[in-house]
């Protein structure tokens, strides 16, 4: 017989707060260990993170609807590219002698990164509406990049002649999310840019994270801001959230 719940004892007091983060949290136990549940959770999300890391960016996933120019870098597969990260900044020679000299106003570059998952799922929404949010800017040809490390879209920007590149690339996963994506901008890339040059936007995912709409909105906002002052990074601050996004040039 199961005895009734006891209306004297007091309520779970991490209830509300598991609601308010996706961390672990006052995981329940059973004796002097964690519940099965939970164990199981872990080891689903920790498999997803895995998976996530050694998946390769299949472009007709992406169904871009328009042409695209697919590149390599230097790392030969995804094991090279994870031991050896400097690899994955730069372009193979076969590819950096192919990419077309096409100056404009910026280049999406859509990245496998550390989770080809999360450029999958979210990249093609967010190039979506960043479109529609420059209407006032000429866009260069989609590269899509595999074995990709933030640097390597200064190399292709600088090829093609772009103002400014925009990686648009998968973070290492973590255990609440392994499709979540990064935005990267560089103003006037070229092979040797620092990481204080750049702005980022992450967490773009749908756990919760930003939207593709939001993620498109504070990206235009960043890139007016960068073509006004001719710099990106720490010079650049993202006050997206609390200034009204400057107006497109007519």
């Amino acid at each position: 017989m199961t005895d009734a719940p006891r209306a004297d004892l007091a309520p779970d007091p991490w209830t509300t707060l598991r609601g308010l983060t996706h961390a672990r949290i006052g995981l329940g136990r059973t004796g002097d260990a964690l519940a099965g549940a939970d164990v199981r959770a872990l080891q689903a999300a920790h498999a997803a993170a895995r998976r996530a890391v050694h998946a390769t960016l299949d472009p007709a996933r992406l169904a871009l609807g328009e042409p695209f120019i697919e590149v390599g870098s230097r790392a030969p597969d995804r094991g090279t590219f994870v031991r050896r990260p400097d690899l994955g900044r730069r372009l193979c020679a076969q590819d950096a002698a192919r990419l077309p000299h096409a100056p404009c106003d910026v280049v999406f570059v859509i990245a496998d990164g550390l989770s080809a998952l999360a450029a999958a799922r979210q990249a093609p929404g967010v190039l979506e509406a960043a479109r529609a949010s420059l209407p006032d800017w000429t866009i260069g040809p989609v590269i899509v990049a595999h074995n990709a490390r933030v640097a390597l879209g200064d190399e292709i920007g600088a090829l093609i002649g772009a103002r400014c590149v925009v990686m648009m690339i998968g973070e290492r996963p973590g255990l609440s999310a392994a499709d979540s994506l990064s935005l990267y901008l560089t103003w006037r890339p070229r092979i040797g840019r620092m990481d204080s040059e750049r702005n980022c936007l992450s967490n773009i995912h749908a756990h919760g994270g930003m939207s593709h709409g939001e993620a498109a909105l504070r990206l235009a906002w960043l890139l007016r801001g960068a073509r006004t002052l001719g710099r990106s990074g720490i010079a650049l601050k993202d006050n997206s959230m609390t200034a009204q996004l400057p107006p497109p040039t007519p």
